[in-house]
């Protein structure tokens, strides 16, 4: 009987996101049914270890993520759920026969489901687009004439459109080229690059290391089919000689037949250049028009699993080069372009799709006056996330006040996401944070004195006002009694799972700047001071400008503490400098380390050490003109430049020769 319970509950727990139905989930919904899986998988391991009562708790806490995620939650919501609900049924009856209370399961309903057929299930709400179908690997007869990968003549090199793309299309394509099972993408040769949401799959030169070999190599992937030796060989090949790219577009969507188009194919539609804004516009891309492309295009064309009609609309390049049909924008003409026929209804389907509400007349006209004027950006980067653009764009009309205001608000929606269970939640202001959890009240004021105090550490570094413009807007502490709690946070907020030693980590978003950590009534003031003491730094760093990169606030603050006079365990410290020596041992230059393709974990003990570097008594006037640069607005790679006579990259070149000999 454990067995069959750990089949019902472990084995089948990823398995709706390779669903058709999953392509239509926001990013939050995703996380809720990731949430609820990750909760039923603990359900099973307590039941296989006998605890009975835990598992019976387990299974309760879904069926109350389940709930609380519903009551927001789309059609497409309900239906990736099914799969998890029909395993909770399963527990609940296995649980009663072992003497388990459990609350009975009342599937949750929707106030309606649009355009029911004659048999009583639910058809396609006018204005939906049909599943875009890729052909399964496991059904021959549905493969295309070409799935077959060319012969490779590995003396004449291993082409990545020719040789590679076909691979990863046949034998991958259904779960991780139209979809992002596991919340791994590779629709594209960008994407495949970037890796998933553990980290990246491909280490150029370094197949040993390289994810996506291993798990070819272990039988893990696919799971349904193989890939043959001269396949792998063709991987290990590719990566080998450095894993290039030898497309036109490292975004162009991999296709069945060829992978992408070779460098000497002309492209179907020119894309149009990418102007810099000059300041005379009437109308500003990242603060009037990319928050209305976020809010009615997400879940379709920004932050899909699979987009529809090839276009996609996460940043302001992929935006400009258009989707299967071209490019939507044309710049200085509004009247001829894509995106805003479509918008009228003009050519096609209405845009939005799904029954989202059409674009007011008004709006229409904002993006029209937009593209007449140029298309041009005056965000970031190209490159830029539109939603991380739109929310900076925000942050600088905002003040202080506005954005504490939006910080505890999301704060308050996050967990109220997280804590499914309905446990109690308290919250404590000081001049600096906001602090709320499901820790005891006691414990939340220990630990906002306790960041109060500490926040000394991060006034030797930043020189800023205190109070609220101090993080530019109260900081967010979330406090959990249990590392299961955080360790649920990260999976829930961030879609990310957290090293198993870590108790406390930062983030900032653009918008949210937050410490999440595990503190209990048991836990002296010292033990809470150690937890906080890197990552407020970090996070003082790191609000100091909209681009400070994540290694440089990282590894200021763990610099910081490693000086604080903290005591840390002999073991552990020798584990951390073994750490740095193997993290330097396997950086090969700095493009590797700027460009995140070591490991995490190696990417954070060079940073520290970096960090320390621009730290020391002979380099400390330039690292403070640094932060003085970007505490008055200038972007990090010039504040950098003119603080220490060099860029970013030629610094850590320098210095990776040093510490090599």
């Amino acid at each position: 009987m454990r067995f069959l319970v750990l089949t019902v509950l472990v084995l089948p727990a990823l398995l709706w996101e390779g669903s058709a139905n999953a392509a239509e989930l926001s990013a939050r919904e995703k996380r809720a049914v990731d949430t609820v899986n990750q909760t039923i998988r603990t359900a099973g391991t307590e039941y296989k270890a006998g605890n009975f009562s835990a598992a019976g708790e387990a299974i309760t806490r879904a069926m109350d993520q389940i709930d609380i995620a519903m009551k927001v939650g789309s059609p497409e919501l309900l239906d990736a759920f099914e799969p998890a609900m029909k395993r909770i049924s399963t527990a609940h009856a296995l649980l009663e026969l072992e003497g388990v209370a459990v609350p009975p399961f009342r599937r949750p309903t929707l106030p309606s489901v649009a355009n029911p057929s004659a048999d009583g299930t639910a058809s396609a709400t006018e204005g939906e687009q049909p599943e875009m179908v890729i052909f399964d690997i496991n059904d021959p007869s549905a493969q295309p004439p070409n799935a077959t990968p060319p012969k490779v003549d590995f003396a004449a090199g291993v082409s990545f459109t020719q040789h590679v793309a076909p691979i990863l299309v046949g034998r991958c394509g259904r779960c991780h080229v139209s979809g992002s099972k596991g919340g791994f993408n590779m629709a594209n040769y960008e994407a495949l690059m970037k890796g998933s949401r553990a980290g990246v799959v491909v280490f150029p030169g370094d197949v040993p290391n390289s994810v996506l070999v291993e798990v070819i190599e272990s039988g893990a992937m696919p799971p349904n089919g193989s890939v043959s030796a001269q396949e792998l060989l063709t991987l290990k090949t590719w990566i080998n000689g450095g894993a290039k790219f030898d497309g036109t577009d490292p975004t162009a969507t991999l296709s069945a037949g060829s992978g992408v188009a070779p460098v000497d194919e002309p492209t179907q539609t020119a894309m149009p250049e990418i102007k810099q804004a000059t300041g005379k516009e009437t109308v500003s891309f990242a603060g009037d028009i990319a928050p209305m492309l976020v809010d009615a295009c997400k879940g379709c064309h920004i932050d899909a699993m699979q987009t529809r009609g090839g276009l996609q609309l996460d940043t302001f390049a992929r935006m400009m080069r258009g989707g299967d049909s071209g490019p939507i924008i044309s710049p200085g003409n509004a009247a001829d372009s894509l995106l805003v026929k479509k918008l009228r209804g003009m050519v096609g389907e209405r845009m939005p799709a799904g029954g989202r509400p059409a674009f007011s007349e008004d709006s229409i006209q904002l993006i029209s006056t937009w593209i007449n004027e140029g298309a041009t950006l005056d965000g970031a980067s190209k490159d830029q996330p539109l939603e991380v653009m739109s929310k900076l764009a925000w942050m600088k009309k905002a003040s202080a006040s506005e954005i504490s205001a939006k910080r505890k608000a999301d704060a308050e929606d996050d967990l109220k996401l997280v804590n499914a269970s309905g446990g109690e939640m308290h919250s404590v202001s000081t001049d600096h944070f906001f602090v709320t959890g499901t820790a005891s009240k006691p414990t939340l004021e220990l630990v906002a004195r306790k960041a109060e105090e500490e926040l000394k550490w991060a006034k030797t570094i930043v020189n800023a006002a205190d109070g609220e413009e101090f993080f530019r807007g109260k900081a967010t502490l979330f406090v959990m009694p249990r590392r299961y709690d955080y360790s649920e946070f990260a999976k829930m907020i961030e879609a990310r799972d957290v090293p198993s030693d870590w108790n406390a980590h930062w983030k900032f978003d653009g918008i949210n700047a937050y410490i999440a950590m595990v503190a209990t009534d048991r836990d002296e003031d010292d033990e809470i001071a150690t937890r906080l003491i890197s990552p407020l730094v970090s996070l003082a760093v790191a609000t100091r400008g909209m681009d400070v990169p994540r290694w440089f606030a990282e590894g200021v603050g763990a610099s910081v503490f490693s000086k604080s006079g903290t005591k840390v365990d002999r073991d552990a410290k020798r584990r951390e400098d073994a750490e740095i020596s193997v993290a330097v041992v396997a950086m090969k230059d700095a493009k590797q380390f700027l460009d995140e393709k070591l490991k995490p974990e190696q990417t954070d003990r060079i940073s520290m050490a970096i960090a320390a570097s621009m730290m020391d008594r002979g380099r400390r006037k330039s690292f403070d003109a640094l932060m003085r640069n970007l505490s008055d607005g200038l972007p990090f790679d010039q504040a950098f430049q003119t603080a220490f006579r060099a860029t970013p990259a030629a610094y850590i070149t320098q210095w990776l020769k040093w510490v090599k000999g």
